[in-house]
């Protein structure tokens, strides 16, 4: 079920901070039409930080209801607190999603031990399936392949989002969990890579703005055609370099407000606007990648 190119969905917001569910409703059918294979739903690219629960949970609930079973959705469950993480899982269950992606807690820098502690009480707290997620460029934290192999154990515990970039973490774990725990990429620069390594996906930030090529390089690694995939994965490596020259979402939130696709690239605090030479930047790579014309 959680495999391909799942999106990182951004949460598309009002210039007054509230959340624009018309845009929300767009974005999913934009997937939905361009081939996504799923969609995570406030996860850290939603901006899960600065949205309250109450929040949270009616953006995944109409994610749901706007996808309509004609592709799976990820909830983002991720909390640098286990009560709050157990808290939003428990909430989002009954909404219709078909898993949980809960990031490395940030801040706190738990040991490894923790970390065992934290994902095992969020899994014993629901019957859906879980992804781990393991970013430490973000949380600073960095869950070990050990870690994962132990955690791999739990039933409801299914795959790891790995964001480190680094493809000998990829080969380290995949040495110490079955063949069917998931293996995704957090990282679009070697999320190519990463599939011809034996990965099972992404869970993609340039899916945003390219959902269908994500998708078509996703099906043709998973095809075990690579030539394929490195040639589409090509076209667009300037957009992967080009989404993060600031902090995620403020690019991409920018690039699909220029697409004509949501109202306003709103961000809530402590990000804002990008700066003009970086809008200037992306708007030419989106150009010399066929987004824009």
């Amino acid at each position: 079920m959680f495999t391909g190119s799942f999106v990182a969905l951004i949460t598309p917001m009002y210039d007054n901070g509230q959340i624009d569910y018309i845009s929300l409703k767009s974005l999913v059918d934009f997937h939905i039409q361009n081939g996504s294979h799923g969609i995570v739903s406030v996860g850290t690219t939603g901006e899960s930080a600065t949205i309250p629960f109450s929040e949270h949970i009616e953006v995944v609930r109409r994610t749901v209801e706007y996808a309509n079973d004609k592709i799976p959705i990820i909830a983002g469950s991720g909390a640098n607190s286990t009560s709050e993480a157990i808290f939003l899982s428990e909430q989002m269950s009954g909404t219709g999603i078909n898993g949980f992606l809960s990031v490395v807690p940030y801040y706190n820098k738990p040991q490894q031990k923790g970390m065992v502690a934290h994902f095992t009480a969020i899994a014993d707290a629901t019957d859906l399936p879980l992804l781990l997620y393991n970013v430490p460029s973000r949380t600073v934290a960095d869950m070990f392949p050990e870690t994962v192999a132990e955690l791999a154990e739990h039933p409801n515990i299914v795959g790891l989002k790995d964001a480190t970039g680094d493809i000998s973490r990829l080969k380290a774990t995949q040495k110490l969990v079955s063949d069917e725990f998931l293996l995704l990429s957090g990282d679009d620069l070697t999320g190519c890579e990463f599939l011809a390594n034996g990965g099972h996906g992404v869970i993609s930030v340039t899916a945003n703005v390219v959902p269908k090529q994500m998708a078509d390089m996703c099906n043709a690694s998973l095809a075990k055609n690579y030539q394929l995939a490195e040639k589409i994965d090509r076209q667009i490596t300037g957009l992967h370099r080009a989404l993060f020259i600031e902090p995620n979402p403020v690019l991409p939130k920018w690039a699909l407000h220029k697409m004509g696709l949501t109202n306003s690239a709103f961000l809530r605090l402590p990000l804002v606007e990008s700066e003009l030479a970086s809008q200037n930047h992306i708007e030419q790579v989106m150009r010399s990648s066929g987004v824009l014309f």
